[in-house]
């Protein structure tokens, strides 16, 4: 195999196959990525076995072939390099030559025969959408994810469609966050739960804003084949929580407040809060909440911000790292919490949006 390609290009699609290869596996070839060249354009595909990753480019090819590099190993090494054209060459054996000018690299490849294909999917149904639309739904609940691995059906976001309405959830047990986007005849009924891994690939495909996007499902995956970029994931199994029961049916007392300006107070005070498992006090007194956090070793800190209070006087403690999430995903300039006691979760909505909400479990006050 020989071939020259833009290095902004090659760098690209290396990047985006590496998001899939796996990092923690006894399985050599999943720690590689497939390199197939071809007539004018080369394919760069990365796998975890659960998980595909295809960018196509292209490239002027000398010589067809396919081989298999190590991900972490070439990203590192063309990610370092200056734009300009690189040529990929095999030599005698099982190593690679990597060339841009005067630098030389030589990697060790393995067997292309070895690397997994991907599998077929799609077939129980697809849904259709802007990918502008996508990627805010994605963005706006993804952080609410868990990240403990033996919780496997919550490492996911739940996809529900009805036909009306498309609903993602996502939850860790101490928050949750929903986006709901009204849209009809978008695809077919839908209930999966996706792999977060999955949609940060997705997320990152060369698809415009304004284009639209298709995700198949079928036989237990979903797939995504667009404009030279393919993800392929199985989807998570088990039963995901009703997590409707979560959302308390009910608040007694609300503040609402500028978005901006509550995150600039958590986002300061919370150099002190990190050192207390992120814990925030949250005191509402007639137009102002009182923000309070402290740490053993450094002091502690306090803040106020202006509100709108319905009988909000009330003092509830929250981790400021979770509310720097939920106001993250706020598009307007307000937000409104939602609240009944110190005791209970609260509701962090959009003033002015009804399709998004996170739901978040209250922290000790001591």
């Amino acid at each position: 195999m020989k071939l020259d390609c833009p290095r902004k290009e090659f760098f690209e699609a290396v990047s985006a196959a590496t998001a899939a290869a796996s990092v923690r596996t006894s399985v050599s070839i999943l720690q590689n990525l497939k390199i197939e060249a071809r007539d004018g354009f080369i394919t760069v595909m990365g796998c975890d076995g659960e998980m595909w990753v295809e960018r196509e480019i292209a490239c002027m090819v000398q010589e067809p072939g396919a081989i298999c590099l190590q991900a972490r190993l070439l990203q590192d090494i063309v990610g370092k390099m200056p734009d300009g054209d690189i040529e990929l060459e095999t030599a005698d054996g099982n190593q690679v030559t990597l060339r841009q000018g005067a630098s030389e690299y030589r990697m060790m490849s393995l067997d292309a025969e070895d690397f997994p294909e991907p599998p077929a999917f799609g077939g129980d149904g697809e849904l259709k959408l802007r990918m502008g639309t996508l990627r805010k739904a994605v963005d706006s609940v993804i952080y609410a994810v868990t990240q403990e691995q033996h919780k496997a059906v919550l490492t996911g976001v739940l996809f529900t469609y009805n036909g009306q309405t498309l609903t993602l959830a996502a939850t860790d047990t101490h928050r949750l966050a929903v986006r709901k986007v009204e849209q009809e005849g978008i695809g077919t009924s839908i209930n999966a739960v996706v792999p977060e891994k999955a949609l940060k690939a997705i997320k990152s495909l060369p698809i415009p804003d304004d284009s639209d996007i298709e995700i198949k499902f079928g036989n237990g995956r979903l797939g995504v084949d667009s404009d030279g970029a393919k993800v392929i994931s199985q989807l998570l199994a088990g039963t995901y929580p009703n997590w409707e029961r979560v959302v308390p049916p009910e608040s007694t007392r609300t503040w609402t407040v500028e978005v901006d300006q509550l995150n600039e107070k958590v986002n300061r005070i919370m150099i002190f809060a990190k050192d207390n498992a992120s814990r925030v006090r949250f005191k509402g007194s007639g137009d102002q909440i009182f923000l309070a956090a402290r740490s053993e070793e450094k002091g502690d800190g306090k803040e106020e911000v202006p509100m709108i209070s319905n009988n909000g006087d009330v003092e509830i403690a929250f981790n400021g790292k979770y509310v720097q999430d939920a106001l993250g995903a706020i598009d307007g300039p307000g937000v409104r919490i939602e609240m009944t006691e110190s005791s209970r979760s609260a509701i962090f909505r959009p003033v002015d949006d009804n399709g998004y909400f996170c739901v978040i479990m209250p922290m000790a006050l001591a």
